[in-house]
């Protein structure tokens, strides 16, 4: 399904809408001739950290990543409509404008003015009340950092990965105190690129206003601090962030939407890793808006496009599942988690027990979603007034995920979004019977860690295992290609002389999925390797060096 188009001069005739009133509308060009940039020549649009993450992952600049026309952009002025951003991925502009001009900006030759789109009424700045939308509540708990081991993330840290060198950029409602509270002083001073940050509700650079939730959700990626007596760390605590308010807390409008493409093009151009956000959509102030269920495809909602756009850039993106479990009118992801390349993450609480808020899937067409889980019960964050608290959602459990993966991508910073995704997919606790609940599981740094070694070993013809380093001074390890299916239970190894020199059983345990043999004080030559699979066995050549 492409683009919702909405009848614009019907709605706002029905809608007893005046010449003077002034609203928001998302419009489309209908080329790039002629722009005065070139693909040859990024570097006059893409910063050297946006093109070296294309040149890593074997990315081509695309006319897609030009610039919008200008002289576009001075014609639809020459209107009197006002252009509040640009998106060049999707070669368009928001403008504010009366009727009158949006009829005059639909006249102009190089408008696709079939595909203008209401997406806001009133001007920029306007507002109603409405209640606080992400779908979280706070409650009191003790202090844990079970959140982190959960997935590892201990483990990474102790390991040296802590997200240094790696830029996270933060989708959300508002980042308030952030700039003022003590646990934040360090990231705020030393981590937070406040040259690209940026607030596209209010068009400024103010990003420490109107939500303390994108507050929290930034503490659980980023912040290591103590606070009183407490101490408090995330997974990612030495990462670069960009901060980007995207969601108008008083309303909801498909703007936000578009605001979050216009961010996610920002963050892109200045070379950003990793995207977190905690938001979704599916219903609107205006209902003529809203999307339904068959349009969490991950093709329709307009963020969901931009989100695909943003992976095609090499971009990995986590995101929450949702929190309409419960809501039996809707009960799926919420966009953009509906997108393929979009890591969506539900909630689970310490137990590893689904929340029944969490959005369940499959996406419209049949993929599986949630893609992963983590903890959203329980989680604890650092809030506005620099206090410890608890709070609870899909929300939390994205930006978890999103801190593992950034240190994920400073291990390995050559591997692709693609292969990255798979990896935390495959070796998740459920990948070998994943499901609409808790999609592939929990995804946990060792195991990830284990399948790309294991991987990256090419199997013997027919074998369901690898067996590495081969030859072998002391130790060699033994794990399966896939290590959710594969049930090891015995080993032997035996010489060249037909006698049994070892004999061990095997047991599968995830998330650490190897086996490591010590054959240090075997005499040089040929064994071989027997390993018994259920019912079947497998015979592998081992050279003792």
């Amino acid at each position: 399904m492409g683009r919702i188009k909405f009848v614009l001069f019907l709605l706002l005739i029905g809608a007893g809408v005046s010449e003077a009133q002034v609203n928001r509308y998302m419009i489309f060009f209908t080329d790039k001739t002629g722009t005065g940039h070139t693909v040859d020549h990024p570097e006059t649009f893409l910063n050297a950290r946006s093109i070296q993450r294309r040149v890593t992952q074997g990315i081509e600049v695309i006319a897609e990543d030009l610039p919008v026309k200008a002289s576009y952009i001075q014609q639809v002025r020459a209107t009197g409509a006002t252009v509040l951003y640009k998106t060049k991925w999707m070669n368009g502009a928001l403008i504010e404008c009366t009727n009158a001009q949006l009829a005059s900006v639909n006249a102009l030759e190089f408008v696709k003015s079939g595909d203008t789109e209401l997406v806001a009424p009133g001007a920029t700045g306007s507002k109603q009340k409405k209640s606080l939308k992400f779908g979280f509540s706070g409650t009191a708990d003790d202090l844990t950092q079970g959140q982190l081991a959960m997935l590892g993330i201990d483990e990474m840290n102790a390991d040296g990965y802590h997200g240094e060198g790696v830029i996270v950029a933060v989708m959300d409602g508002g980042f308030t105190g952030v700039n003022t509270q003590a646990p934040f002083q360090e990231i705020y001073n030393n981590r937070i690129n406040q040259d690209v940050s940026w607030n596209f509700v209010t068009n400024t650079s103010n990003v420490y206003q109107a939500s303390s939730h994108g507050t929290q959700v930034l503490s659980v990626l980023g912040v290591q601090a103590t606070v009183g007596a407490d101490q408090f760390s995330a997974g990612a605590y030495k990462a670069t962030f960009q901060l980007y308010v995207t969601e108008n807390i008083p309303t909801e409008y498909r703007i936000e939407e578009y605001n979050w493409l216009f961010a996610a093009e920002r963050a892109d151009s200045a070379g950003v890793d990793v995207i977190n956000t905690s938001l979704g959509y599916n219903t609107f102030d205006d209902p003529a808006m809203d999307y339904e269920k068959s349009d969490m495809n991950g093709s329709t909602a307009a963020i969901t496009r931009a989100a695909q756009i943003a992976a095609s850039k090499g971009i990995f993106l986590v995101n929450s599942a949702g929190n309409s479990g419960n809501d039996l009118s809707w009960q799926i992801i919420t966009a953009p988690a509906d997108g393929e390349d979009v890591l969506a993450v539900g909630n689970i609480n310490l137990q590893g027990v689904r929340s029944s808020t969490s959005s369940i899937g499959p996406a419209a067409d049949g993929r599986t979603k949630p893609d992963v889980v983590a903890l959203g019960t329980g989680v604890t964050v650092i809030g506005s007034n620099g206090a410890i608290a608890s709070n609870n959602g899909t929300s939390f459990s994205s930006p978890l995920t999103a801190g593992l993966v950034a240190g994920l991508r400073q291990r390995y910073p050559d591997l692709t979004r693609a292969e990255l995704m798979e990896a935390i997919r495959m070796s998740a606790s459920k990948a070998s019977s994943p499901d609409n609940f808790l999609g592939y599981g929990i995804p946990h740094y060792r195991a990830i860690v284990n399948y790309l070694e294991v991987t990256s070993v090419e199997p013997e013809q027919n074998h369901s295992l690898v067996i590495f380093p081969n030859p072998v001074t002391d130790t060699f390890t033994i794990a399966p290609r896939k290590p959710a299916v594969v049930q090891l239970s015995q080993m032997a190894i035996v010489n060249a002389q037909g006698q049994v020199v070892a004999n061990n059983p095997l047991t599968y345990n995830w998330p650490d999925n190897s086996y490591s043999v010590n054959i240090g004080n075997f005499l040089p030559g040929v064994y071989f390797l027997t390993v018994r699979i259920g019912s079947r066995y497998e015979t592998y050549k081992l050279i003792k060096i």
